[in-house]
């Protein structure tokens, strides 16, 4: 088939199946059918970028970072919604309403706790998305918007002009997985769903935010050209019909009493939804009711948001138990007489650290008063101490992990108390991850999905086993293979040879990066001259502080930190600094953007090749880079590093740098 035409062929085909499965929630083809295609369709628009459509489903995965979100007035301004807390101030709205309006009809939504947005549709095709701002003035985030599967790029029908409003949200699952990862990079969590989501769509590069996993219900046409609709349900089943995935119902409520039913049943499935609400709103139904009711400066006189209280109960800790993270941090757990909450039986609840206990002075067998913060996570908010009979117990933390027995330290300045062991079973996948990483011994096959494979089926416990694994009965895993296997011995058979500095940084000592594990190598050439150092005499290595000489001797003094690197050291991996090469800095301060296709490198060969000599790589130009490497059909990025006096170069002149 002409390259033109199967391009065609697949972006209709992935775009019907990405709406079946995450709009309609009705797949047709499997995942791997629907991969499949999707790779098909990258590899074509790569090779043939001339006959890449504007509604390419590849535009999910996010394109090039920006520097800054350009400024959108909205032409309908995106106001905010009037508040009530009570059953009275509902009925008040109501009386409002008739006063100016006969018999009107009500909507009732559900209140999305998530980011509003707008988006914009010329003859059919998105054009532009945009953050609420304060009403008036948003941020251009269209390349973040695409990202969202459930967002269509292009109608169904190509109408002259439509702007719809919107909720971007993240689901309680997709929240619970992207702390998860922060966690394991040891990054700061985001408190609440919400936050996730909003921090999530002004991401300036587009590829984070495609890996969140955004969702969207769209509850409004802001603006509309070449339709005619009369109501607020004639309006989203128009919306559904284009491909939107819509507020959850589309009911229509004869009385206030009736409205305010909806709003209470509502509010009873908030804890089973899968994701946050903070309210209900109730709508006045029809267009031209909501034209003579109209609107304050503030907010639509039309509709009102009953905001629902934080559900708390009284309950007892029975006990504190302790939960070892993925990075090793301690977190205290409140063992809880089981309560519901929100719709949901509520056990345990997180006390944070032991700093939260102090000043709370939250103790076992204390009554104590539990909310589901942001309606997800259970925690403990007053201790009710009237209550207590001096059956309480003080709780302590810990001296050694629970997991592992390796001793735990609280480093200064920090509330969190840490296991330094590296066979600890709460941290077994993160260390095992970050070892085999690329900048760390950077061993082929090993994505996060196999070592969790590999461990769940027993064949290893840490990253030095992996020197010694049965690659035979390995091989017989599902998904895996003859092949695999045969890479992966081949690619741990060269990581063996890897400076001294890759072992180091893939050891995962708290505070030290890939910079500091040189300085290590380069200052103590051998990892047994560097596991007897002393403390205080690393200290005064220049560029190297005392926090992190301090992790360094704590990490080897744990006998089995000592015991995994003599295990490596018996597969014949390298523990010595033989290699000169490492040390050599002489792309160090300067950033370079690849772009076109080069002869003879990939381009992420290329970019290993300066960050080993100290450069670093961006997505994009701007003043700050020193270099361009320019290839064949090298696009926009050329011009652009043309237009700002960037330096360009060619593969020729790459490879005469790094002789």
């Amino acid at each position: 088939m002409d390259p033109k035409e199967r391009i065609n062929e697949l972006t209709d085909l992935i775009n019907y199946h990405n709406h079946k499965y995450y709009v309609e929630d009705a797949p047709e083809i499997s995942d791997f059918e629907f991969d499949g295609m999707l790779r098909e369709l990258e590899e074509l628009e790569e090779k043939y970028p001339e006959y890449k459509k504007e509604n390419s489903p590849t535009s999910r995965v996010g394109g090039e970072a920006v520097s800054s979100f350009p400024e959108v007035i909205h032409a309908v301004p995106m106001q905010s919604l009037q508040k009530a807390f009570t059953k009275e101030e509902i009925f008040d709205f109501d009386r409002r309403v008739r006063e100016a309006v006969q018999d009107p009809e009500y909507v009732v939504e559900h209140k999305i706790d998530g980011l509003s947005v707008s988006i914009e549709y010329i003859n059919g095709d998105l054009v532009r998305g945009s953050t609420r701002g304060d009403g008036i003035t948003g941020e251009d985030i269209t390349e973040n918007i695409k990202t969202i599967r459930t967002v269509p790029l292009k109608l169904r029908e190509s109408i002259p002009y439509l702007e719809v409003r919107g909720e971007v949200f993240m689901s309680n699952e997709s929240f619970s997985k992207l702390n998860e990862l922060l966690e394991e990079t040891e990054q700061p969590l985001f408190a609440n769903p919400r936050n996730a989501a909003a921090g999530s769509l002004r991401q300036q590069d587009p590829k984070v935010a495609a890996k969140r996993k955004l969702d969207i219900f769209v509850f409004n046409i802001q603006q509309i050209e070449g339709a005619e609709i009369g109501s607020h349900v004639e309006g989203l089943r128009y919306l559904r019909d284009q491909g939107f995935k819509t507020i959850l119902n589309d009911k229509t409520f004869g009385t206030i009493g009736e409205a305010y039913d909806e709003i209470m049943r509502i509010g009873g499935e908030r804890g089973s939804l899968g994701f946050g609400i903070d309210g209900a709103v109730i709508k006045v139904n029809d267009f031209r009711s909501r034209e003579i009711l109209g609107s304050t400066s503030k907010f639509p006189k039309w509709a009102i948001a009953y905001k629902y209280p934080a559900e708390k109960q009284t309950t007892v800790i029975k006990d504190i138990k302790i939960q070892v993270g993925r990075t090793g941090v301690l977190t205290p757990l409140a063992i809880l007489e089981t309560v519901r909450i929100a719709g949901s039986n509520v056990s345990r609840a997180t006390l944070h650290n032991i700093d939260y206990i102090r000043e709370k002075d939250i103790r076992i067998n204390d009554t104590v008063v539990v909310e589901k913060a942001g309606d997800i996570i259970p925690a403990v908010v007053e201790v009710i101490k009237e209550d207590r009979s001096g059956d309480e117990t003080v709780f302590e933390m810990p001296a050694v992990c629970p997991e592992c027995g390796a001793e735990v330290v609280r480093e200064e300045g920090e509330a969190a108390y840490r296991c330094t062991g590296i066979n600890c079973p709460a941290q077994r996948l993160r260390n095992i991850i970050h070892f085999v990483s690329r900048n760390a011994m950077d061993i082929d096959g090993l994505g996060a999905s196999n070592v969790e494979k590999l461990v769940e089926n027993g064949f290893i416990e840490n990253a030095a086993d992996l020197y010694y694994l049965d690659f035979r009965a390995a091989a017989e895993l599902r998904g895996f293979g003859e092949k695999w296997a045969e890479n992966l011995k081949q690619s741990l058979e060269r990581s063996k040879a890897n400076p001294l500095y890759r072992l180091i940084f893939g050891l995962g000592i708290r505070h030290i990066g890939e910079k500091a594990a040189k300085t290590l190598a380069k200052e103590y050439k051998t990892i047994d001259a560097l596991m007897s150092a002393d403390a205080e005499k690393m200290s005064e290595i220049y560029d190297f502080g005392g926090i992190m000489a301090d992790s360094v001797a704590e990490f080897f003094k744990q006998p089995q930190n000592r015991e995994f690197v003599e295990r490596l050291k018996a597969a014949g991996v390298n523990c010595i600094d033989e290699d000169d090469t490492a040390a050599d800095m002489r792309f160090e301060g300067q950033t370079f953007v690849l772009t076109g296709t080069l002869e003879n490198y990939k381009r992420s060969d290329a970019a290993k090749i300066i960050e080993s000599f100290g450069g670093k790589t961006s997505s994009s130009v701007s003043k700050k880079t020193s270099y361009v490497l320019a290839g064949a059909e090298a696009g926009s990025k050329l011009e652009k590093a043309v237009s700002l006096g960037v330096r360009v170069i060619t593969e020729q002149e790459f490879e005469e740098m790094i002789q």
